[in-house]
């Protein structure tokens, strides 16, 4: 079998913090010899998470077991999702601008089982639903635990609590139409019918609405510059932990300290 070098689009700032954790964590559980140095553990974490690669090409570039390989990314992944945010730490960052954007995300999943819970029918594939919030400039701040697919996008910020912190803070929100009902504080656009069209003033306002919301949703496409939730193929109960933390890696990649 063939192997080749690759590269992974993310600073070593990054690589040095999972390699920390890693190095802290063998030392913790007092751990024997292992077929992996902590920072080639890190790597193998970050080429599956950022490139998506497969447990077999991991497996055959790191000159380990498929098993192996697969055992060495999940513990990362718990590492990093550990030290994930939840959204009380993470409102004492949001409280710091004007106002943020809301929105949810669909991160596709292969079928499953039981496929009518997780088929979305915005998107019309199956997934789990993720509600981020992001500053004014497109950064992501947060994001919540993953619902099935089949969530509404304002049912599901409301099952996290999302709406009640926001509201409480009285920080302003834009978020599209998906979130007509949430509190005042939520700016969503005008809608308008076939029985009632939309004046020339709500017009414009919308369009100012949608210019400001497109900057911050910017934070989404954040999501997925991380090749693997292109597709997971893991069980979709996994999805909030994979999701913790690439947010914890995204935040270290940009110089932030999570929270």
């Amino acid at each position: 079998m063939l192997s080749y070098p690759a590269t992974i689009s993310l600073s070593t700032r990054t690589l040095n913090h999972l390699t920390g954790h890693i190095r802290r964590h063998r030392h913790q559980q007092r751990s024997r010899w292992r077929r992996l140095t902590p920072r080639d553990q890190a790597l193998l974490a970050l080429a599956h998470l950022r490139n998506g690669d497969t447990y077999t090409r991991l497996a055959a570039g790191f000159g380990i077991g498929v098993t192996t390989a697969w055992r060495y990314v999940q513990e990362a992944i718990a590492l990093l999702a550990a030290a994930a945010p939840d959204l009380a730490t993470a409102m004492d960052r949001i409280r710091r601008y004007p106002y943020v954007i809301l929105d949810g995300t669909l991160i596709p999943i292969d079928r499953v089982a039981d496929q009518k819970p997780y088929y979305s029918g915005k998107h019309h594939r199956h997934g789990m639903n993720t509600q981020t919030i992001a500053s004014p400039q497109g950064t992501w701040l947060w994001a919540s635990p993953a619902l099935p697919g089949g969530a509404h996008d304002l049912t599901a910020a409301r099952t996290h609590g999302i709406i009640d912190a926001l509201a409480s803070a009285n920080i302003t929100v834009l978020a599209d139409k998906a979130y007509l009902g949430a509190p005042d504080n939520v700016l969503v656009p005008y809608r308008g019918s076939r029985w009632r069209k939309l004046s020339t003033g709500e017009k414009t306002a919308n369009k100012g609405h949608a210019r400001l919301r497109a900057i911050g949703e910017q934070a989404n496409a954040t999501l997925k510059q991380w090749k693997i939730l292109t597709k997971l193929r893991c069980s979709p109960h996994r999805t909030t932990t994979i999701i913790q933390a690439i947010l914890v890696l995204d935040h270290i990649d940009a110089g932030h300290t999570p929270g």
